[in-house]
């Protein structure tokens, strides 16, 4: 082992950029000075066994890594390597780390931590399969025998921290330990030590994730004083509940209008470790029912939300009578929140709530009543990107709404959409100082895209609920300059680009005797451009009176900061029309552009 990881030494130091050498080179030394120094803990926990018959190398399409700073492919030595951020998905496996070394010839790859300028190792391996998690320093996996040796790991198992020096994972379900801890406190998430109070100290052991630990000789440490309570053997059950499927048993009430019911009664079925599903239903003895779906999903590290929508179908009175009534209400629920560990260059949130403007009031459901003032519903989802680089581009889709239930008025954007960009200097070399007019000529960019509609709520989701929405997207371009003359003066000069897009105009039609003034709407494309420009030229101008020496005050400093500056913006007429407004041919003057979302 130590000959196959001072070739890999040699190899990342020949082909590494120097600023790289120093992690790689620690992190491999990791590597090998732990396989020699573990080379004579036990049989058992030796090291990898590797079958001597050929083995079929990995299928690579099928095997997704990525890295931020650098990924190095030897086909000699048939070795991957990544470099800062690093992080490779093969089927439910998935690790991340600061290095990471892949050898698909012998399936095996290799995990460690990277050194800063100062010295400080950062971003520790994390390696998840299916539910399990483990955090630590170093780690070595063979995807043929789905075997591990893990160097300083830190998992959670069921409300217990578990540490361990040195852990041989065996299969997906077994683990032995040896030199660990068992601890319910103390702090999982990197570090060379733990914040834990009180431990039991683990000289060898097994690990069931999800299930057991079984130890050989234990005994409790406390601020790391070993204590005198010990055991020959200890055994650490699982406190972990497996949700089961099952019935949920109503509530029995009763009502004036509606006789008997029986609410919230159902079935609850776990589909899985991810995601569950509720049906809950409602029957009142005069005929009326509603339904209720939820469900609750959430994945570590990536995502948690749940999603719910109840329909009732409510009957007042006996039918053949004058009071009786016959309604039907709905409301949706959902929340969705994105890890940030996730992906740190984007974001989905949605906080959704939108029905019945009489469900709320109609509802006789328990579960309701204490939202029956409840006048105002809201409801939101964002959608946010940001792409790395110097031009710092970031892009976000959001669509809200906000519901009264008492006016029945729904104002909707669906969607709003915005685009920009950081300032940017095109003409100047990336890295370097900044000279003249030219080099000093920086812009950003920005664009925003809204369509907006008020309606009733009886149109919600229905053909048309758009035909009265505004819509429209504006693009702007500031440009500035700065730059120094004749050594004393400053100069500054810029300006302001805009163009607005619309979907629909206006028009006026002449005055008639039959139909007076008529205004069209017309749809299609169109599109007006505002821009304005200025500049500033400055300097500073200082005066120093001095005073004989016995007087109490010695000298005055004077400063004169002259400034002129001119700006200039066109009224821009080429956009206004004239149309008759009466019968004696008087004249007013309109722009198409009128009542849209980015002004005129």
């Amino acid at each position: 082992m130590k000959i196959i990881f001072s070739n890999l030494i040699i190899h990342n130091i020949i082909l590494r950029k120097k600023r790289l050498l120093k992690a790689t080179f620690l992190s491999i030394i990791v590597f090998s000075f732990t396989f020699s120094q573990e080379n004579n803990i036990t049989e058992s926990i030796d090291t990898l066994k590797v079958d001597k018959k050929v083995k079929d190398p990995l299928l690579l399409d099928n095997v997704k890594y990525d890295a931020s700073d650098s990924i190095i492919i030897n086909q000699k030595d048939n070795k991957i390597s990544l470099y800062n951020n690093a992080k490779i998905v093969y089927g439910d496996i998935e690790l991340t780390s600061g290095l990471i070394i892949l050898d698909y010839k012998k399936n095996e790859v290799y995990a460690g931590r990277i050194s800063d300028n100062e010295g400080n190792l950062s971003q520790y391996p994390v390696f998840t399969q299916g539910g399990n998690t483990v955090n630590p320093d170093s780690i070595k996996y063979n995807f043929d025998n789905q075997k591990a040796l893990i160097w300083n790991s830190k998992s959670e198992e069921n409300g217990m921290n578990v540490l361990s020096k040195l852990t041989k994972r065996q299969n997906d379900s077994v683990y032995f330990l040896k030199d660990g801890k068992v601890t319910t406190g103390g702090n999982l998430q990197g570090g060379e030590t733990e914040d834990a109070d009180y431990y039991f100290r683990i000289r060898k052991g097994k690990l069931v994730p999800g299930g057991k630990i079984i130890t050989g000789f234990t005994n409790l440490y406390i601020s790391d004083v070993p204590t005198p309570i010990g055991l020959p053997f200890a055994y650490f059950p699982s406190q972990e509940t497996k949700e089961e499927a099952g019935f949920i048993i109503p509530n029995i009430n009763e009502s004036n209008k509606r006789g008997y019911s029986f609410q919230n009664g159902g079935y609850y079925l776990p589909i899985s470790q991810y995601l569950d599903f509720t049906i809950l239903g409602d029957y009142y003895t005069n005929g009326s029912y509603g339904v209720n779906l939820s469900s609750q999903y959430k994945k570590r590290y990536k995502y948690t939300g749940n999603f719910s929508i109840r329909y009732e179908n409510l009957i007042n009175g006996e039918r053949g009578l004058p009071d009786y009534s016959k309604s039907t209400i709905y409301n949706v629920r959902w929340t969705h929140s994105k890890d940030s560990k996730a992906s740190p260059y984007s974001t989905l949130s949605a906080s959704v709530n939108f029905g019945s403007s009489d469900y709320f009031r109609q509802s006789v459901n328990q579960l309701n009543t204490p939202n029956f003032l409840n006048n105002n519903l809201s409801s939101s989802v964002s959608y946010t990107k940001t792409f790395p680089g110097d031009a710092g581009i970031r892009l976000s889709l959001t669509t809200s709404m906000s519901q009264n239930t008492q006016s029945k008025e729904v104002n909707i954007t669906l969607p709003t959409f915005t685009l920009n960009s950081s300032r940017f200097y095109p003409f100047a070399k990336k890295g370097g100082q900044k000279k003249g007019i030219i080099q000093n000529i920086n812009l950003q960019y920005s664009s925003r895209g809204e369509n907006r509609a008020i309606l009733a709520d009886s149109l919600l989701f229905q053909k048309g609920m758009f035909d009265n929405a505004k819509n429209g997207i504006m693009h702007s371009i500031p440009i500035t300059s700065n730059f120094k003359a004749f050594k004393h003066f400053s100069i500054s000069a810029g300006g302001n680009y805009e163009e607005t897009w619309v979907f629909k105009t206006k028009k006026y039609n002449d005055y008639s005797q039959e139909n007076g003034v008529v205004e069209e709407e017309v749809k299609g494309f169109d599109r007006f451009m505002k821009y304005n420009f200025n500049a500033s030229v400055g300097t500073t101008i200082y005066g120093l009176v001095n005073f004989k020496p016995e007087s109490n005050i010695q000298s005055i400093r004077h400063t004169i900061k002259p400034n002129i500056s001119y700006s200039n913006m066109p009224s821009f007429e080429q956009y206004y029309d004239s149309y008759i407004i009466d019968a004696e041919g008087n004249t007013a003057e309109y722009t198409r552009f009128k009542d849209g979302l980015f002004g005129i």
